[in-house]
């Protein structure tokens, strides 16, 4: 695993079509900006493992941690 410090603002690159901005830190969460082309699926992790899991599909957009997507 790469560690990286980043600060407000900074960016990171993944390969040559992602790109992830550091948007805001607040406390203990920081907001992401992720770039990426519309053929890479981008998930937070908790939703792809239920993806992978078989309990939601990529298409609905829901959450199975949040009853209310």
């Amino acid at each position: 695993m790469l560690v990286l410090s980043r600060r407000r603002n900074e960016k990171i690159v993944i390969g040559e079509d992602i790109t992830i901005t550091i948007l805001e830190v607040r406390g203990d969460q920081i907001q992401l900006g992720i770039q990426a082309p519309r053929h890479i699926p981008v998930h937070r992790y908790e939703v792809f493992r239920a993806i992978q899991d078989g309990l939601t599909g990529p298409a609905t957009g829901q959450d199975p941690e949040d009853p209310s997507s």
